[in-house]
């Protein structure tokens, strides 16, 4: 049975979370986050290799679509948005790290605001709801690299 796996078990803790369960002290370090994140990927936007990312996705286009951070009147299917905010943030190198070595909200950030954005007009999703997806998944991050052994001899490379 599912629920009896490490994963199943895993799926059940985060399929349980609520915005009732985020603490003051986490929505503030949350929101200190979310903004360092944004800081950075619009600083990103002038990267070259996000640039190369930018044009690389024009290809896509989809009837869903989401923001391009820095470019008002340019919009990409979210998965390509994720993609390329993504590389804005992580094109400059100075967003949040913590140990082992990753940067949970460059990862996460993009792809939760993109699939906000597409969230259909009369289903739009509250700051609230925003601040959980982020905290699932920088949850779901660490998490897994919890389990890994290899992100554990990070350090020892």
């Amino acid at each position: 049975v599912l629920s009896q796996t490490v994963t199943g078990n895993f799926a059940k803790v985060i399929h349980g979370l609520n915005a009732n369960q985020l603490t003051d002290q986490v929505i503030q370090r949350s929101k200190r986050m979310i903004l360092d994140t944004l800081g950075v990927g619009l600083l990103g936007t002038s990267t070259e290799v996000c640039q190369k990312a930018t044009q690389y996705s024009k290809l896509y286009s989809s009837d869903l679509s989401s923001t391009i951070w820095g470019h008002l009147d340019f919009r990409l299917p979210p998965l390509y948005a994720a993609f390329v905010n993504g590389v804005a943030v992580h094109s400059m190198d100075f967003d949040d790290t913590w140990h082992p070595a990753t940067h949970p909200s460059g990862a996460v950030l993009p792809a939760v605001i993109a699939l906000s954005e597409a969230v259909p007009q009369k289903k739009k999703i509250s700051g609230l709801d925003l601040l959980l997806a982020f905290n699932v998944g920088i949850e779901v991050q660490g998490r897994l690299l919890h389990f890994s052994r290899e992100a554990r001899n990070i350090p020892k490379r």
